[in-house]
């Protein structure tokens, strides 16, 4: 089973930038991020596919942008313009198979990284 490892998390005033990083310790398909912030619905925020391809949630559009390193079986999410409403905790999410990756049912979970955005 691939295991995930996040780091990256922290606080920041708004306005201000973050880089998550989740190292995982298997090739995977298709590696993301979710995030949850208190008393509310969990959501996914990006993804990206072996091949580059990227999606985005709209409320992050312009603002985030995901990466992976293929060789590291790594992926980042650089978080700019950094708003109150971004705090929660991020998970970084993976998995092997198209089917998991399109319709968001991934598999593999990390342990999550704390975001927190002060006005």
């Amino acid at each position: 089973q691939v295991q995930l490892v996040e780091s990256g998390g922290g606080s920041v005033q708004a306005g201000g930038s973050l880089r998550l990083s989740c190292a995982a310790s298997g090739s995977t398909y298709c590696m993301g991020w979710f995030r949850q912030a208190p008393g509310k619905e969990r959501e996914r925020v990006a993804d990206i596919v072996s091949d580059g391809s990227t999606s985005y949630a709209d409320f992050v559009k312009g603002r985030f942008t995901i990466s992976k390193d293929n060789a590291e079986n790594t992926v980042y999410l650089q978080m700019n313009n950094l708003k109150p409403e971004d705090t929660a905790m991020y998970y970084c999410v993976a998995d092997a198979t198209w089917a998991a990756c399109e319709y968001a049912d991934f598999g593999i979970w990390g342990q999550g990284t704390q975001v927190t955005v002060s006005t």
